[in-house]
This record gives C-alpha cells, structure tokens and sequence, in this order.
C-alpha cells in the first residue's frame, strides 16, 4: 500500500468532513472505536494525554501546548483536523508531519483490523475514526517512545472517535459557541453537555473563558460529577497585550498566584492571546501534576510555534490575509484583529463556507468592513452554492459577487483592491487551504 491507496481506502469510508449529514449519530461508534482499539491492542494507553475540545482556538490551543511540552524536553504527539493540504498534516511527531511513507505503512499495518471491525456487528466504520486509531498505533511505535500525547477532538466530545480514554491528565476546553447545531444542540449549554464528555474522574478540566457563564456551570457540573478539579481560566488568569505588530505579539499573562510570565508569539489577535493564556494554565496543571516543566519552556514553546491559516499574512500590497474563521463569534474575532493589527484602506472580502454554517452571523461581523463580498465555492462536497450565499448575505450593504471558486474569488478581489486595500480570505479552513494552493504555489502541498 502506497501514500495513494491509503488515501483512497480512507475517502472511501464514510465521511461526516465531507458529507453533510443533519443528524446526531455519529459515522462511526465510539463502541466500534474501542472494539478496533482493543483489536490494535489498545494503542492509546500507555502515556499522559491532553484531550481538547472547544469550538474555537481548539487546533492552535492544541499546537500551543504540544509546542510547550517539546520545549520540555518530552517527546510529544500531536493529532489535529482537518488538514490544509495532506493527510499527513494531522499526525505530528516531535513537531513534525509523518511522511507519506510512515503514513501508508501504518495504514497497511492497521488495515485487516479495520477490515475484521467492518464486518462486526459494530457496524459502520468512518475515515475519522480509523485516522484516530492510525494516530495511536504511530504513536505507539515510535522509537524512542512518545512521552505525552495531545489529542483534539473531531466533532463534540461525549461521542467524538478521540474519547476513548477511561482517564486523562488534563482536559482542555476552548470558547463554546453556536456549531454543528444539528448534531451537537441548539443552544450553548446544550453543546457545553456534549463536550463535556471529555473530562474523566481524575482530570485536570481546564477551561478557557467563556462568554457565556452558563456554560462554565455546566462544565462545573460534571467535573463534581466525575471527581475532576477545575481551572477556570477566566477568573483564574488574565492576559494583557502589551505590544502588536503583523508579524507577532508580545503578551504578559498573569496566573493565580499573581506571577506574570512575558510571552511573544507569532499568532495574531485578541483571541491568540487568550489562546495562549490558556495554554500557559494546562502547562502550569501538568506541572502541578508532578511534570518538570519550566516557565522557559513554556514562552519558547510559545514563540515557536506557528499555525498556517489563523490570520496568515500571504501577500504585500494590496495585504493579503486569510483566516479560518468559520462561526460568528470567530468572524467578530477576526473582524476585531484586522482593524488592530493591520493598516489598511479598503477591505475585498472573500468568503466561502459550508452548508451547515451561520452564514448569516458570519455576515453581519464582517460586512461593516467590505468594500465588496466575493462570495466562492470550493472543493468540498459540503459547500454552500456561492449564489445561495449572496442571497443570505447580500442585503448586508456592500456589493457582493459570486465566483465558483476561490482562485477566481481572490483574482476578482485583486482586480478591484489598490496597493494600500486589504483581501481578506475566511470562512472555512477548507478555503484557506485552496487560497495558500492559489496564492503561495505548490510548494505549501506535501504529499
């Protein structure tokens, strides 16, 4: 089996990235996961974990702390989704994507128990769950050993394919906010309940600030449930900016005791800040946990990493920027970090999502900006029809366009905007992946 022939085995699973599907049942069950753990012999086990849930900040979060941990000195794992370009981009090994021929390899190695949990009475096994188990099985074989795993959830958390731990030693939730309404609920607290799932008798919870304080209660609820201890990073920590510019930010964050560590991080925005000041308290609880773990690792951890499609500057004048930003409290972050970290005139926005997004609530952040929306399709079998946008979206003032895809989306854009404009390119992270294809080349797309 070659990198291509794993690829192909994958996409031909069921797929809930890449086909729409309203309803709470999950592609494949965490009873058949675990069936094809125990069939791997339990891959999973054996080393701390950091499990990560959350609707926004997750992946970056995730990178922060695993960046954290390899400062250390720990060897580390880390397992994210989606992917820009490769597969290969969602197992990191000491930093690092497998290549495609570790990949195919483990691919081979896993399959006939993918095939033997196929014809169980399990029932449906999806292209999620079987990367989850290649995680795990990579991980295990590598020599010397992984020291800590960080594990981001899919989709949720209760029923997500990476909640198979009966413990963990930290678990981590980032800002919850309205997604995947028509699988995980209607309201925050009820998708608070979902993810919650994660944290097990014994974890460290660690919980980001949210915006809404019901959702922080019913997090409590089941940390005293379970037998978990809570960081409520909100009330715990505080986060100052104390200098910006587009290329990077300097942050001082302050911790219970009353300590300030100085930080610098490339990530940029409001939100990266508090993305990193709840990295600095899962850091501080694996700490408290027994792990020498030093506040030199923790700003070098910091300072080096860098997640390609979170506010990404790929071109000079006119600017050009592209973020993931995919709910409207995403869109308000974003809207928030163009107007403070960037100079600009006007504002070309391009913009594409999928069929089950609050385009709407999307809009009404960063239409105030736009001098025109080019609304775009991508290669997603999920992609809401670029004309259908402008119907949702259209009235909100600006002009707004439609291109059936993103390359022809940013050249409209570019066609209009001057030397001193700004393009911003968001919506999803599948557009931002098309975008740095179109704008920086082939040279961004590893196997």
């Amino acid at each position: 089996m070659d990198y291509q022939d794993a690829i192909d085995y994958l996409l031909s699973l069921s797929d809930m990235e890449r086909g729409y599907q309203a309803s709470p049942n999950p592609t494949m069950s965490l009873a058949s996961v675990r069936s094809l753990l125990s069939r791997l012999n339990d891959p999973h086990l054996g080393r701390p974990t950091v499990h990560i849930t959350g609707s926004k900040g997750k992946g970056t979060t995730s990178a922060m702390i695993a960046g954290i941990l390899r400062e250390a000195g720990f060897a580390t794992a880390l397992y994210t989704s989606p992917h820009l370009h490769s597969f290969t981009e969602r197992i990191a090994i000491g930093g690092e994507p497998v290549s495609p021929e570790e990949f195919a390899a483990g691919m081979a190695a896993i399959l006939p128990a993918v095939e033997a949990e196929r014809e169980s009475v399990h029932g449906n096994v999806s292209t999620f769950g079987v990367l989850t188990a290649l995680f795990f099985w990579l991980v295990r074989a590598q020599v010397p050993r992984v020291e800590w795993q960080v594990v981001e959830v899919g989709l949720g958390g209760t029923f997500d394919a990476t909640n198979v731990f009966e413990a963990t030693d930290v678990a981590v939730i980032t800002p919850i906010s309205l997604e995947h309404t028509q699988i995980l609920g209607k309201t925050t607290v009820e998708i608070a309940r979902d993810k919650s799932g994660i944290i097990k008798g014994g974890t460290t919870a660690v919980v980001a600030k949210q915006r809404d304080p019901a959702v922080l209660e019913v997090i409590r609820a089941r940390c005293e449930e379970v037998g978990a201890s809570l960081i409520d990073v909100g009330a715990s920590y505080a986060v100052e900016v104390t200098e910006k510019h587009p290329w990077g930010q300097r942050l001082e964050v302050r911790r219970p005791s009353g300590v300030v560590i100085a930080l610098r991080t490339p990530m940029l925005g409001r939100h990266q800040a508090e993305n990193a000041m709840t990295a600095v308290a899962a850091a501080d609880a694996i700490r408290a946990r027994g792990f020498a773990l030093s506040d030199h690792a923790i700003a070098e951890g910091l300072a080096r990493v860098r997640v390609p499609g979170r506010l990404e500057v790929m071109g000079q004048k006119p600017l050009v920027v592209a973020d993931g930003a995919h709910n409207g409290e995403s869109a308000a972050a974003l809207a928030a970090a163009l107007r403070e970290y960037f100079t600009w005139k006007r504002c070309f926005l391009v913009i594409g999502v999928t069929r089950d997004k609050d385009l709407r609530a999307m809009g009404f952040e960063l239409a105030r900006l736009a001098e025109l929306i080019v609304c775009v399709g991508f290669r997603n079998p999920r992609s809401m029809d670029p004309y259908e946008m402008i119907q949702q979206i259209g009235f909100l003032g600006p002009a707004a366009v439609a291109e059936e895809t993103v390359a022809a989306g940013i050249e409209t854009a570019l066609a209009h905007a001057s030397a001193d404009d700004l393009v911003c390119i968001t919506g999803s992270l599948y557009v931002v992946a098309e975008a740095r294809e179109a704008v920086l080349g082939e040279s961004v797309v590893r196997g």
